[in-house]
């Protein structure tokens, strides 16, 4: 084997993909649909900071109505910005607002940022799915989860708690890839410039 080769199979190694005797591990076992969604949202949304800006901006839009945004595995998701937002232009632009509270993300002063050329970058969401709910820091650049907090533990035991937690942090980053792929859908269509862009726009303005 080359090192050029081995250099390969180490990273496949890194990555998951591959066990310590080469062969596949169970991630090439995905069905086809679940590869390309999740090829899709990468090559949409890494390097691309304005699409995952549009995204937050379209999810505060659609959370307003308290409305569920999609479905995953048979049960509503509902998104509900609950406080720090933070605005940036679409395209690296200097400006920057950041707004506090538990009502400032739906406030008209934000509405106004909105129409006046900004979008979400980072914001603090509530994601519930069922009967359980989690909290955290969504960010632009990459569509990053950061400082969540899992709904409350059921599990007693030192051991199944940890096995739970990581379950939990599993569900929310498979509920975050729900939504993206629910935007994506809508921004690939033709509903997205002749329908969705000019409702936001009246939202916006509506404040």
């Amino acid at each position: 084997m080359s090192r050029r080769d081995e250099a390969r199979a180490e990273a496949a190694f890194l990555r998951g993909d591959t066990g310590v005797d080469g062969a596949a591990t169970e991630a090439d076992e995905r069905d086809a649909a679940e590869r390309e969604r999740d090829g899709a949202r990468e090559q949409l949304l890494r390097g691309h900071a304005f699409l995952g800006r549009e995204l937050l901006t379209w999810l505060l839009w659609r959370s307003d109505d308290t409305a569920p945004v999609c479905r995953h595995e048979g049960e509503d998701v509902t998104v509900t910005f609950t406080g720090r937002l933070a605005l940036r232009g679409a395209f690296g632009d200097v400006t920057e607002l950041v707004v506090r509270g538990l009502e400032a993300p739906y406030s008209a002063q934000v509405r106004a940022a909105l129409d006046a050329g900004l979008l979400v970058h980072q914001a603090r969401v509530r994601i519930e799915h069922g009967e359980r709910a989690w909290e955290a820091t969504l960010d632009a650049e990459h569509l990053d989860v950061r400082s969540a907090r899992l709904p409350d533990l059921v599990a007693e035991e030192d051991d199944e708690k940890l096995l739970e937690r990581l379950w939990l942090a599993e569900r929310l980053s498979a509920l975050v890839d729900a939504v993206a792929a629910e935007f994506l859908a809508v921004r690939g269509g033709r509903a997205w410039g002749q329908r969705v862009v000019p409702a936001l726009k009246r939202w916006m303005r509506e404040g």
